[in-house]
């Protein structure tokens, strides 16, 4: 039973999730802009500011009362900001602390050349970005072994959901589908995340799990369906070679690989949305795909 969640980063995925907990669920979580504690509150979440260089008095009296702690916010050049301000006050003022989930990326496992991949693959991350995701990984492992804590490392595919998805691309005019030959992504609806983090943690489940969607599949198809959907006709196919890219929209197309999820559906989960295909027909016929909110 969550008595008190501590969010450190209540982006998009964390709030999804806040969403999910039973109503008077205590549960605070961290922005860096003040700007932003509207869509916290929101989302049931209390906003509490935090820098990532120091543990204001108030984060640390929330930690103290904490008995969940879920880990969001992406390391930077110096690493993980969680851990460079706060491993002391979780490792020496959580007493109550009974379990910890940090969220990553599948982009740890780097290029497979289309092959697939689970959690007992090697990882070996192209970019920069994921190998520090790797480092934080192995990091938050550690802290949980030395506190004797539960620690889950869910490596997340392509997120989307409500307010992020094929469809608010296409109504924006900003949808492209980009043919690479081979090219498949997996992906992860947001609802996804909050069931996988949900069983984890009725089970006091720790290590490293996949949440990859059942299909992965070229990022054009899924366009094609938004649109079809919508009654639309898709935007024109465009080469590879000849799309105009950031290096980090291209550095994506440099990886391929096929993520199994094998490993937390041995452990009794269910997909609410196995495929692009049945997530995207549920938030059209809901009307739920333009805002999270």
């Amino acid at each position: 039973m969550i008595d008190r969640l501590f969010i450190f980063g209540a982006g998009f995925s964390a709030r999804a999730f806040a969403r999910t907990l039973a109503p008077g669920t205590d549960v605070l979580g961290t922005t860096r802009s003040a700007d932003k504690t509207a869509r916290l509150k929101r989302a049931g979440i209390r906003p509490l500011l935090f820098s990532g260089e120091s543990v204001s008095e108030p984060v640390a009296d929330a930690l103290a009362g904490t008995t969940h702690l879920l880990v969001s916010a992406a390391p930077g050049e110096a690493g993980d900001p969680v851990l460079h301000a706060a491993a002391a006050a979780i490792a020496e003022r959580m007493p109550k602390l009974a379990w910890i989930g940090y969220l990553s990326t599948v982009g740890v496992y780097g290029d497979h050349g289309g092959a697939w991949v689970d959690e007992e693959t090697p990882c070996r991350p192209a970019s920069r970005r994921s190998t520090a995701r790797l480092a934080a990984e192995d990091a938050w492992l550690a802290l949980g072994r030395e506190r004797g804590v539960p620690v889950a490392v869910l490596r997340l595919a392509g997120i989307y959901g409500p307010g992020r998805n094929a469809f608010v691309n296409l109504e924006r005019g900003t949808a492209r589908r980009v043919v690479k030959p081979g090219q498949v992504f997996n992906r992860i609806h947001v609802d996804d995340i909050a069931g996988g983090l949900s069983h984890l943690i009725a089970g006091g489940h720790g290590g490293l799990y996949n949440l990859a969607d059942d299909e992965p599949s070229p990022p054009q198809d899924v366009v094609a369906h938004a649109a079809g959907l919508m009654g639309i006709e898709p935007p024109p196919e465009i080469a590879f070679e000849e799309a105009e890219m950031g290096p980090m929209a291209r550095s994506f197309y440099g990886e391929c690989k096929r993520v199994s999820n094998a490993r937390i559906k041995a452990l009794g989960y269910r997909f609410a949305r196995p495929t692009y295909r049945d997530a995207l027909a549920a938030m059209w016929r809901a009307g739920t795909w333009r805002s999270e909110d």
